[in-house]
């Protein structure tokens, strides 16, 4: 059984004010050619919300969450934090960690899948925060992916059937599921396994079994689509679609009552979510005449904080079956070295999926 004395939070970081967009994008961008004009155009995005990404206090938030979980259930660790992009940065929480004495951390990182922009770049960071700290780096093990886990699904659902709530009356009944996550391209989801990639496969299961969490509440089943938001790139690099922008057209154009839009593929309502579907989806819908509803994402549902406090003591204590549902074996504990590698050749990309 694994002696962990830390518990580590891993996100991906947000500008806190106006001063640190561009520095924050160039961070999330450096040794990628990103043109100077398209992170300007992405910096935008963040003026609706004063320069200021919700993550880093949703991290807080969670964190404090956590905290509270871990004494009812008896844990008793060391919390702490540390982003890949923005402050407080993993290289210097790691170089922290291994001041305070910590040896053995375990890591929760706020994406549930498996690519590399949503794993296998964490766990490359992870490695570099150590290197960084020198020989008294603690080891640090992160958690498996829980897009199946039984309180991810059961914290979605229960947004999920929120939202549903927010429609009229008169189309709440035929309303459809359009379900969204972080588009990447085409060559980093195949790197991410067979047939087309683990990351679209497991967003699809997250998908299916959400979908039909809700028709064992509602007594009905509702007619679903995965679609993908927060493209970036030149056009000329295949990314996985279709994009959210265009499904909601096409419920429209078939005569679709309305749509609740749930944003699986993450864990906060951060700056993507906000101007991707509030913003930019959400008036497209009005444009279009297609009533919409957002899911919000887990935060800190209680259902969500527990699943993690569940995933610390199941990795210390290593049962014999671990909560999962649906047809897709759960994530592993520990990935192979060279697993999600993309071809040297990286497209472009101005963000990262799985915030």
């Amino acid at each position: 059984m694994p002696d962990y004395d830390a518990f580590l939070l891993v996100s991906f970081g947000g500008p806190e004010g106006p001063a640190d967009v561009l520095p924050f994008l160039e961070n999330v961008t450096r040794g990628r050619g990103v043109p100077r004009d398209r992170l300007a155009a992405v910096a935008r995005h963040y003026d609706p919300f004063g320069g200021v990404s919700p993550i880093n206090q949703q991290c807080r938030d969670l964190l404090t969450a956590i905290g509270k979980d871990f004494a009812a259930a008896g844990i008793d660790l060391p919390r702490y934090w540390g982003n890949r992009n923005w402050h407080p940065f993993l290289t210097d929480t790691v170089a922290q960690m291994a001041a305070d004495g910590v040896r053995h951390a375990i890591a929760f990182v706020t994406s549930g899948y498996g690519s590399y922009s949503s794993c296998r770049q964490y766990l490359d960071d992870i490695e570099a925060a150590r290197a960084q700290a020198g020989p008294g780096a603690p080891r640090i093990d992160k958690i498996r992916h829980f897009f199946n886990h039984p309180g991810f699904i059961g914290s979605v659902t229960a947004s999920a059937r929120a939202a549903l709530g927010q429609l009229p009356d008169v189309v709440r009944h035929d309303a459809w599921l359009v379900f969204t996550a972080h588009s990447i391209p085409e060559v980093m989801a195949a790197a991410s396994g067979p047939a087309g990639g683990l990351y679209p496969a497991q967003l699809a299961e997250a998908a299916r079994l959400v979908a039909g969490r809700l028709a064992e509440a509602e007594g009905h089943e509702r007619p679903w689509r995965l679609a993908y938001q927060s493209r970036s790139g030149p056009p000329s690099v295949p990314w996985l679609g279709p994009d959210i922008g265009e499904q909601l057209t096409e419920l429209a154009a078939r005569g679709v009552p309305a749509a609740v839009v749930i944003p699986v593929g993450f864990v906060s309502d951060h700056v993507e979510v906000l101007f991707d579907l509030d913003i930019e989806a959400a008036q497209l819908a009005r444009d279009l005449g297609l009533p919409m509803a957002r899911a919000a994402t887990p935060g800190t549902h209680t259902l969500f904080v527990s699943m993690i406090t569940e995933l610390v003591s199941e990795r210390r204590g290593r049962p014999a079956e671990v909560p999962a549902l649906g047809s897709l074996p759960p994530g592993p504990d520990s990935c192979h070295n060279d697993c999600c590698r993309v071809p040297a050749a990286r497209p472009v990309t101005a963000s990262g999926a799985g915030q």
